[in-house]
């Protein structure tokens, strides 16, 4: 199954953000237990954050988003690329 990064990029102010991050925490905690989500955290300094992702397909993992409080409330921009890890792949198995 493929894996994907996804980068998100804040639009708006970060007390926004943060007001949101909670429910966005919880939807990715959905990920993380159906086993979807490898990892997800913020930039440092906190402009945004990324997230690796296991799909089968990028519409799927597209659909997914559109679940994102962030995406619903229109605060971030995300850019999707299908990944092929080599070295610690098996890490990732």
């Amino acid at each position: 199954m493929p894996i994907f990064v996804v980068t998100i990029d804040y639009l708006r102010p970060l007390e926004e953000i943060e007001a949101a991050t909670a429910d966005h925490r919880a939807w990715l905690r959905g990920l993380l237990d159906d086993g979807r989500l490898l990892a997800s955290g913020p930039f440092v300094p906190r402009s945004g954050g990324m997230l690796l992702v296991r799909t089968k397909t990028q519409d799927e993992l597209e659909q997914l988003i559109q679940g994102d409080p962030f995406a619903k409330k229109r605060l971030v921009m995300y850019t999707i690329r299908e990944w092929n890890p080599v070295l610690g792949a098996e890490r990732l198995a």
